[in-house]
């Protein structure tokens, strides 16, 4: 794989949040609470699977926010590098909206506009291929809406999504069972850590607490 190191301005760097649809398991529809309790089962020993309300509440707020069929996008981050005359500097901007809806619609808009190619453009970001992307895809198709071109990717071989830059995959090398958290890369590189303000675990308890400024800035 070839990576844009002779121009780092066509890389869009991307990060993003996401919570579940509705506050409390209780707060499902019926179909949706038996959905959740078989999705959830992976989560616990098959000899002690939750019948009871309050275990599958438990999984649901700790689980339920990183399956796009139970959980939405509150947040959409990216960075781009911009040449100055001074030198390169990142610019940074934040889609955060209430209504999901509004905050594709916008994040597919800016990538309609400015990185559509994607032969010569690229999305980067940690753990971008397993979460983010898939997420974002995901939740675009249930509102349907039109997936933009670096997203659509539906059906393509690893070798034909050569514009997603995965750093834990590039981490790997090739070591597909180990997992590193972008904390833990950040401190082993010697780099000040972006996720210092807040915790992934935490983004549930201050969404839903009207605490969402303090997420488009942890994000």
């Amino acid at each position: 794989m070839v990576y844009p190191s002779d121009n780092i301005r066509r890389i869009l760097f991307l990060d993003i949040e996401t919570v579940v649809e509705v506050e409390q398991f209780l707060d499902l529809s019926e179909e949706m609470r038996l959905l959740w309790q078989k999705k959830s089962r992976r989560h616990v020993d098959s000899e002690n699977y939750p019948y009871f309300d309050e275990e599958l509440e438990a999984l649901y707020r700790d689980k339920a926010g990183i399956y796009a069929e139970f959980a939405k996008v509150i947040c959409i981050s990216v960075g781009y590098i911009q040449e100055q005359d001074e030198g390169a500097e990142m610019r940074i901007k934040s889609f955060g909206h209430a209504d999901e809806i509004e905050l594709l619609n916008a994040f597919a808009q800016l990538l309609n506009e400015y990185f559509n190619d994607r032969h010569n453009q690229f999305l980067c970001g940690h753990n971008l291929k397993e979460f983010d992307v898939p997420f974002i895809c995901r939740r675009m198709m249930i509102h349907q809406i039109p997936l933009p071109n670096l997203l659509d990717i539906a059906g393509f071989r690893p070798w034909q999504t050569h514009h997603l830059l995965d750093t834990m995959e590039m981490w790997k090398y090739g070591d597909y069972k180990h997992y590193t958290s972008l904390e833990l890369l950040c401190a082993v590189l010697k780099v000040p850590s972006p996720k210092s303000s807040m915790s992934g675990k935490e983004v549930h308890g201050a969404y839903w607490a009207g605490r969402q400024l303090e997420i488009i800035k942890y994000c």
